[in-house]
Protein backbone atom coordinates (compact mmCIF):
# COMPACT_ATOMS: atom_id res chain seq x y z
CA UNK A 1 0.00 0.00 0.00
CA UNK A 2 1.48 3.47 -1.16
CA UNK A 3 1.52 6.01 1.73
CA UNK A 4 0.50 9.43 0.44
CA UNK A 5 -0.48 12.75 2.15
CA UNK A 6 -4.85 12.82 2.93
CA UNK A 7 -5.87 16.48 3.77
CA UNK A 8 -8.78 16.83 5.56
CA UNK A 9 -10.63 19.49 8.36
CA UNK A 10 -13.38 19.29 11.13
CA UNK A 11 -14.64 22.62 9.48
CA UNK A 12 -15.20 20.48 6.85
CA UNK A 13 -18.59 19.17 8.37
CA UNK A 14 -21.14 22.58 9.15
CA UNK A 15 -24.08 22.34 11.17
CA UNK A 16 -26.91 22.48 8.93
CA UNK A 17 -31.01 22.52 10.14
CA UNK A 18 -32.33 19.54 11.49
CA UNK A 19 -33.24 17.39 7.95
CA UNK A 20 -31.48 19.41 5.34
CA UNK A 21 -31.21 17.11 2.77
CA UNK A 22 -27.38 17.75 2.32
CA UNK A 23 -25.59 14.94 3.93
CA UNK A 24 -23.00 16.67 5.99
CA UNK A 25 -22.49 13.82 7.84
CA UNK A 26 -20.65 11.44 5.18
CA UNK A 27 -17.20 14.14 6.03
CA UNK A 28 -17.15 12.52 9.65
CA UNK A 29 -17.69 9.32 8.17
CA UNK A 30 -15.35 9.86 5.43
CA UNK A 31 -12.62 10.45 8.14
CA UNK A 32 -13.43 7.44 9.67
CA UNK A 33 -13.79 5.17 7.07
CA UNK A 34 -10.08 5.97 5.86
CA UNK A 35 -8.79 5.67 9.84
CA UNK A 36 -10.15 2.19 9.82
CA UNK A 37 -8.11 1.38 5.84
CA UNK A 38 -5.09 2.04 7.78
CA UNK A 39 -4.76 5.11 5.36
CA UNK A 40 -3.86 7.79 7.62
CA UNK A 41 -1.30 6.05 10.19
CA UNK A 42 0.27 9.62 10.93
CA UNK A 43 -3.29 11.17 10.85
CA UNK A 44 -4.86 13.75 8.32
CA UNK A 45 -3.13 16.84 7.34
CA UNK A 46 -4.67 19.84 8.02
CA UNK A 47 -4.84 22.84 5.88
CA UNK A 48 -5.32 26.69 6.33
CA UNK A 49 -8.64 28.57 5.85
CA UNK A 50 -7.89 29.73 1.70
CA UNK A 51 -7.36 33.48 2.03
CA UNK A 52 -9.94 36.02 0.33
CA UNK A 53 -7.23 36.95 -2.35
CA UNK A 54 -6.92 33.77 -3.51
CA UNK A 55 -10.32 33.00 -3.76
CA UNK A 56 -11.05 36.20 -5.92
CA UNK A 57 -8.90 34.37 -8.42
CA UNK A 58 -12.11 32.66 -9.50
CA UNK A 59 -14.56 34.36 -8.16
CA UNK A 60 -16.09 38.10 -8.78
CA UNK A 61 -14.70 39.84 -5.49
CA UNK A 62 -18.04 41.63 -4.39
CA UNK A 63 -19.07 37.60 -3.99
CA UNK A 64 -16.28 36.19 -2.24
CA UNK A 65 -16.64 39.83 0.18
CA UNK A 66 -20.79 38.85 0.51
CA UNK A 67 -20.10 35.26 1.51
CA UNK A 68 -17.05 36.64 4.25
CA UNK A 69 -19.68 38.54 5.51
CA UNK A 70 -22.42 36.23 5.54
CA UNK A 71 -24.47 38.46 3.51
CA UNK A 72 -24.91 37.15 0.10
CA UNK A 73 -28.17 37.67 -1.35
CA UNK A 74 -31.15 35.78 -0.73
CA UNK A 75 -31.34 34.63 -4.50
CA UNK A 76 -28.36 33.31 -4.86
CA UNK A 77 -28.68 31.57 -1.35
CA UNK A 78 -31.28 29.78 -2.64
CA UNK A 79 -29.75 28.67 -5.08
CA UNK A 80 -26.51 27.49 -2.99
CA UNK A 81 -29.57 25.12 -1.25
CA UNK A 82 -27.30 26.15 2.07
CA UNK A 83 -27.73 28.51 4.65
CA UNK A 84 -24.45 31.15 4.21
CA UNK A 85 -23.99 31.47 7.62
CA UNK A 86 -20.83 31.17 10.18
CA UNK A 87 -20.15 27.99 9.77
CA UNK A 88 -21.17 26.88 6.06
CA UNK A 89 -18.55 29.97 5.24
CA UNK A 90 -15.39 28.32 7.41
CA UNK A 91 -16.45 25.08 5.96
CA UNK A 92 -16.25 26.69 2.51
CA UNK A 93 -12.93 28.41 3.04
CA UNK A 94 -11.31 25.37 4.80
CA UNK A 95 -12.30 23.18 1.85
CA UNK A 96 -10.42 25.43 -0.88
CA UNK A 97 -7.37 25.76 1.78
CA UNK A 98 -7.70 21.61 1.95
CA UNK A 99 -7.79 21.41 -2.22
CA UNK A 100 -5.21 23.74 -2.75
CA UNK A 101 -3.07 21.90 0.01
CA UNK A 102 -4.05 18.51 -1.53
CA UNK A 103 -2.57 19.62 -5.03
CA UNK A 104 0.78 21.45 -3.68
CA UNK A 105 1.37 17.90 -2.07
CA UNK A 106 0.45 16.17 -5.06
CA UNK A 107 2.92 17.92 -7.12
CA UNK A 108 5.24 16.86 -4.41
CA UNK A 109 4.37 13.05 -3.80
CA UNK A 110 2.88 12.37 -6.72
CA UNK A 111 -0.52 11.44 -5.54
CA UNK A 112 -2.82 13.65 -2.78
CA UNK A 113 -6.26 14.07 -1.71
CA UNK A 114 -8.98 16.23 0.01
CA UNK A 115 -11.63 14.65 1.90
CA UNK A 116 -13.97 17.68 0.69
CA UNK A 117 -13.60 19.42 -2.26
CA UNK A 118 -15.54 19.13 -5.60
CA UNK A 119 -17.68 22.11 -5.31
CA UNK A 120 -18.04 22.40 -9.19
CA UNK A 121 -21.31 24.19 -9.42
CA UNK A 122 -20.19 27.16 -7.79
CA UNK A 123 -19.66 29.94 -10.54
CA UNK A 124 -18.32 32.95 -10.89
CA UNK A 125 -20.29 35.34 -10.02
CA UNK A 126 -22.34 32.97 -7.25
CA UNK A 127 -22.30 29.71 -6.04
CA UNK A 128 -25.73 27.00 -6.43
CA UNK A 129 -26.28 23.10 -5.80
CA UNK A 130 -24.43 23.19 -2.72
CA UNK A 131 -21.10 24.64 -3.59
CA UNK A 132 -20.19 28.14 -2.44
CA UNK A 133 -16.52 28.35 -3.79
CA UNK A 134 -15.44 26.15 -6.92
CA UNK A 135 -12.14 24.51 -5.08
CA UNK A 136 -10.33 23.33 -7.71
CA UNK A 137 -10.47 26.39 -10.45
CA UNK A 138 -9.42 28.66 -7.27
CA UNK A 139 -6.53 26.06 -6.54
CA UNK A 140 -5.64 25.74 -10.43
CA UNK A 141 -5.37 29.47 -10.83
CA UNK A 142 -3.53 29.64 -8.15
CA UNK A 143 -1.09 26.96 -8.90
CA UNK A 144 -0.76 28.80 -12.55
CA UNK A 145 -0.26 32.42 -11.26
CA UNK A 146 2.51 31.73 -9.13
CA UNK A 147 4.16 29.48 -11.92
CA UNK A 148 3.99 25.75 -10.04
CA UNK A 149 2.09 24.50 -12.90
CA UNK A 150 2.09 25.49 -16.78
CA UNK A 151 -1.13 23.22 -17.63
CA UNK A 152 -3.83 20.86 -15.63
CA UNK A 153 -6.46 18.97 -16.49
CA UNK A 154 -9.28 18.48 -14.03
CA UNK A 155 -11.55 15.14 -14.64
CA UNK A 156 -14.93 15.24 -13.22
CA UNK A 157 -16.84 12.48 -13.20
CA UNK A 158 -19.25 13.60 -10.62
CA UNK A 159 -22.68 12.86 -12.10
CA UNK A 160 -23.42 16.15 -12.40
CA UNK A 161 -22.42 18.57 -15.32
CA UNK A 162 -19.40 21.33 -14.33
CA UNK A 163 -20.69 24.12 -15.12
CA UNK A 164 -19.31 26.13 -12.34
CA UNK A 165 -15.44 24.45 -13.10
CA UNK A 166 -16.33 25.75 -17.21
CA UNK A 167 -17.31 28.59 -16.23
CA UNK A 168 -14.66 30.20 -13.45
CA UNK A 169 -11.67 28.42 -16.21
CA UNK A 170 -13.29 30.09 -18.94
CA UNK A 171 -10.37 32.53 -19.53
CA UNK A 172 -7.59 30.02 -18.66
CA UNK A 173 -6.99 28.09 -21.66
CA UNK A 174 -4.08 26.18 -20.11
CA UNK A 175 -6.72 24.82 -17.47
CA UNK A 176 -8.79 22.15 -19.12
CA UNK A 177 -11.88 20.61 -18.00
CA UNK A 178 -13.17 16.89 -19.01
CA UNK A 179 -17.00 16.28 -17.54
CA UNK A 180 -18.73 12.92 -17.54
CA UNK A 181 -22.11 13.31 -16.27
CA UNK A 182 -25.29 12.13 -16.73
CA UNK A 183 -27.03 14.46 -19.74
CA UNK A 184 -30.43 14.87 -17.91
CA UNK A 185 -29.37 15.76 -15.07
CA UNK A 186 -28.83 18.86 -12.83
CA UNK A 187 -27.97 21.60 -13.98
CA UNK A 188 -30.63 21.86 -16.67
CA UNK A 189 -28.20 24.96 -18.66
CA UNK A 190 -24.73 23.33 -18.83
CA UNK A 191 -21.66 25.77 -19.24
CA UNK A 192 -19.72 23.87 -22.06
CA UNK A 193 -16.67 22.16 -20.68
CA UNK A 194 -13.16 21.62 -23.12
CA UNK A 195 -15.15 18.29 -23.61
CA UNK A 196 -19.00 17.23 -22.50
CA UNK A 197 -19.58 13.66 -22.30
CA UNK A 198 -23.49 13.43 -21.36
CA UNK A 199 -24.44 9.82 -20.68
CA UNK A 200 -27.69 8.52 -20.83
CA UNK A 201 -29.69 7.06 -17.56
CA UNK A 202 -29.36 4.06 -15.87
CA UNK A 203 -25.75 3.73 -17.67
CA UNK A 204 -24.42 0.48 -15.65
CA UNK A 205 -21.16 -0.59 -14.77
CA UNK A 206 -19.56 -1.63 -18.34
CA UNK A 207 -20.75 0.69 -20.29
CA UNK A 208 -19.57 3.38 -18.21
CA UNK A 209 -16.15 1.82 -17.82
CA UNK A 210 -15.46 2.18 -21.58
CA UNK A 211 -16.73 5.62 -21.63
CA UNK A 212 -14.02 6.85 -19.08
CA UNK A 213 -11.21 4.47 -20.91
CA UNK A 214 -12.06 5.84 -23.86
CA UNK A 215 -12.19 9.65 -23.01
CA UNK A 216 -9.90 9.82 -19.92
CA UNK A 217 -6.11 8.82 -21.77
CA UNK A 218 -7.19 10.58 -24.81
CA UNK A 219 -7.69 13.84 -22.84
CA UNK A 220 -4.60 13.15 -20.55
CA UNK A 221 -2.75 13.12 -23.86
CA UNK A 222 -4.07 16.25 -25.85
CA UNK A 223 -3.65 17.96 -22.69
CA UNK A 224 -0.23 16.52 -21.12
CA UNK A 225 -1.06 18.43 -18.00
CA UNK A 226 1.52 19.06 -15.24
CA UNK A 227 -1.26 18.00 -12.78
CA UNK A 228 -4.43 16.32 -12.61
CA UNK A 229 -7.77 17.77 -10.45
CA UNK A 230 -9.78 14.46 -10.26
CA UNK A 231 -13.25 15.01 -8.97
CA UNK A 232 -14.35 11.47 -7.38
CA UNK A 233 -17.88 12.15 -7.18
CA UNK A 234 -19.77 8.90 -6.30
CA UNK A 235 -23.41 10.12 -6.94
CA UNK A 236 -22.99 7.48 -10.25
CA UNK A 237 -24.03 5.06 -7.54
CA UNK A 238 -27.10 3.31 -8.18
CA UNK A 239 -28.24 3.90 -4.93
CA UNK A 240 -27.59 7.69 -4.92
CA UNK A 241 -30.46 9.76 -4.32
CA UNK A 242 -29.50 12.68 -6.78
CA UNK A 243 -27.98 10.48 -9.20
CA UNK A 244 -29.85 8.79 -12.78
CA UNK A 245 -27.11 6.01 -13.23
CA UNK A 246 -26.52 2.58 -12.19
CA UNK A 247 -22.77 1.93 -10.72
CA UNK A 248 -22.13 -0.21 -8.66
CA UNK A 249 -19.32 -0.01 -5.38
CA UNK A 250 -17.05 -2.25 -7.51
CA UNK A 251 -17.70 -0.10 -10.52
CA UNK A 252 -16.65 3.23 -9.01
CA UNK A 253 -13.33 1.18 -7.55
CA UNK A 254 -12.60 0.29 -11.10
CA UNK A 255 -13.14 3.73 -12.88
CA UNK A 256 -11.31 5.14 -9.56
CA UNK A 257 -8.56 2.79 -10.16
CA UNK A 258 -8.80 3.84 -14.03
CA UNK A 259 -7.77 7.23 -13.34
CA UNK A 260 -5.16 7.36 -10.95
CA UNK A 261 -3.38 4.30 -12.91
CA UNK A 262 -3.61 6.32 -16.34
CA UNK A 263 -2.34 9.45 -14.42
CA UNK A 264 0.53 7.39 -12.93
CA UNK A 265 1.55 5.27 -15.83
CA UNK A 266 2.24 9.16 -17.66
CA UNK A 267 4.03 10.65 -14.39
CA UNK A 268 1.70 13.34 -13.84
CA UNK A 269 0.77 13.76 -10.59
CA UNK A 270 -3.34 13.69 -9.17
CA UNK A 271 -4.87 15.18 -6.56
CA UNK A 272 -8.12 13.87 -5.46
CA UNK A 273 -11.76 15.82 -4.38
CA UNK A 274 -14.73 13.72 -3.55
CA UNK A 275 -17.17 15.49 -4.99
CA UNK A 276 -20.90 14.59 -4.38
CA UNK A 277 -22.57 11.94 -3.19
CA UNK A 278 -26.11 11.76 -1.03
CA UNK A 279 -28.91 9.57 0.81
CA UNK A 280 -29.84 9.04 3.78
CA UNK A 281 -26.98 6.49 4.48
CA UNK A 282 -24.01 8.87 5.42
CA UNK A 283 -21.84 5.97 6.56
CA UNK A 284 -22.55 4.13 3.21
CA UNK A 285 -21.49 7.12 1.55
CA UNK A 286 -18.16 7.92 3.63
CA UNK A 287 -17.21 4.35 2.57
CA UNK A 288 -17.97 5.21 -1.08
CA UNK A 289 -16.05 8.31 -0.91
CA UNK A 290 -13.22 6.79 0.57
CA UNK A 291 -12.79 4.11 -2.67
CA UNK A 292 -11.04 6.60 -4.22
CA UNK A 293 -8.40 7.14 -1.60
CA UNK A 294 -8.03 3.45 -1.53
CA UNK A 295 -7.35 3.67 -5.35
CA UNK A 296 -4.21 5.99 -4.69
CA UNK A 297 -3.35 3.68 -2.05
CA UNK A 298 -3.10 0.47 -4.29
CA UNK A 299 -1.49 2.57 -7.71
CA UNK A 300 1.90 2.07 -6.23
Amino acid sequence: MRRFPIVSHHHYEAKLPERHRFPMAKYGALRRALETMGLVPDGFVRPDPAPLETIALAHARAYVDAVAACAVEPAIERRIGLPVDEGVTRRARASVGGTLLAARLALEHGLSGSTAGGSHHAQVAGGAGFCVFNDVAIAAKALLAERAIARALVVDLDVHQGDGTADCLADAPDLVTLSVHAEKNYPVRKIPSDRDVGLPDAMGDADYLATIAEHVPDMLDRVAPDLVFYNAGVDPHADDRLGRLALSDEGLFARDRFVVREARRRGIPLVAVIGGGYGEDAEAIGRRHALVFRAMAEAG
